[in-house]
């Protein structure tokens, strides 16, 4: 099996497959079974916890992993920019806030920059970063994400690329679970595709044995966006320009609506303690479940390697039989 992108090129993998940095759930066990299966692993540097991302990077053993952070948190510790550049990693990738400032010391050393983007005006920006590669995100995704959509982002992007930066790779993110979504994001014009929800059901994911059945048998309807997951965490998104993207649980429900009253309970650690506990315990009904709408395409955990194998597989069959389906 042999999808030849841009992007294989580009990173030296055989499938054009990157793992998302999933805080909490993208360990250095999930990074490095992806890249042992052909794509490139990332390790979720998510919100600062230093001794997560050390833990991690040393459980990806010696395979060639890169690690993501979320750019406005970074901010807050950037000595961990300095700690991850420190170990050579095969990639950075900056989410959700402005790139500009990390850019300098990441090429510096030599490190291939991704910035995942939600919007032309964030493509724009990563591109005056310095972007090699631009991840376009639609909000179909799981975990924080903006407001456009997969299907038209990606085209958008592709053709700004095209005209400002030919050489700046492309990768499409938000709703790719199978080989499906995966041919239509080479379709639109993306060098490969960034996969995160399909991992949290991969026998290697940092995922709370609990949710697992939740997700097996929810479908995409059962996902909403909301804001209480980061209440209840403390986490303080600047803006309301993103928001996160869950299954509708027992906890979301309760709160949707008495953000106040639950921004309340958490600042007094009653409500964040009981998070918490659900959350290491895999309680699926009372902690945050954070997967995109490709839910619906999860039936099975599967090791990294089956997943990624079976993704690319099925593209391929795609690509050579698909002219028969036009009459």
């Amino acid at each position: 099996m042999a999808l030849r992108t841009r992007l294989t090129e580009r990173l030296g993998v055989r499938h054009p497959i990157i793992s998302a940095p999933m805080g909490h759930f993208a360990g250095g066990a999930l990074a490095a079974a992806v890249t042992r299966a052909g794509g490139l692993g990332l390790i979720g540097g998510s919100y600062g916890d230093g001794d997560w991302l050390r833990r991690q990077a040393s459980a990806a053993g010696a395979e060639r992993v890169g690690c993501g952070f979320i750019t406005w948190s970074l901010a807050k510790r950037p000595e961990l920019l300095d700690e991850a550049l420190a170990r050579r990693p095969a990639a950075i990738m900056l989410s959700f806030g402005r790139p500009a400032q990390f850019a300098a010391p990441i090429k510096q050393a030599g490190v291939p920059l991704i910035c995942q983007v939600q919007s032309k005006a964030h493509a724009r920006e990563a591109i005056d970063a310095g972007a090699d590669i631009i991840v376009a995100q639609g909000g179909e995704a799981g975990g924080h994400s903006g407001k456009r959509s997969t299907l038209t982002l990606v085209p958008e992007v592709a053709d700004l690329l095209a005209e400002i930066a030919p050489d700046t790779l492309l990768v499409a993110a938000g709703g790719v679970a199978d080989g499906r979504a995966l041919a239509a994001a080479l379709m639109l014009g993306a060098d490969g595709v960034l996969i995160g929800s399909r991992l949290v059901a991969s026998s290697e994911a940092e995922t709370p044995e609990g949710f697992l059945p939740r997700i097996l048998a929810a479908d995409g309807d059962a996902t909403v966006k909301t804001t209480v997951l980061d209440i209840v965490r403390g986490y303080g998104w600047p803006g309301d320009e993103f928001s996160a993207r869950a299954i509708e649980n027992r906890f979301v429900s309760a709160w949707r609506g008495r953000e106040a009253a639950l921004t309340e309970s958490a600042t007094n650690a009653t409500e964040r303690e009981r998070y918490w506990r659900a959350f290491h315990s895999g309680d699926a009904d009372n902690a945050g479940v954070m997967i995109g709408e490709a839910v619906g395409l999860i039936r099975d955990v599967r090791p990294a390697r089956v997943i990624l194998d079976t993704m690319v597989s099925q593209a391929e069959r795609l690509f050579k039989t698909g002219i028969e389906r036009l009459v």
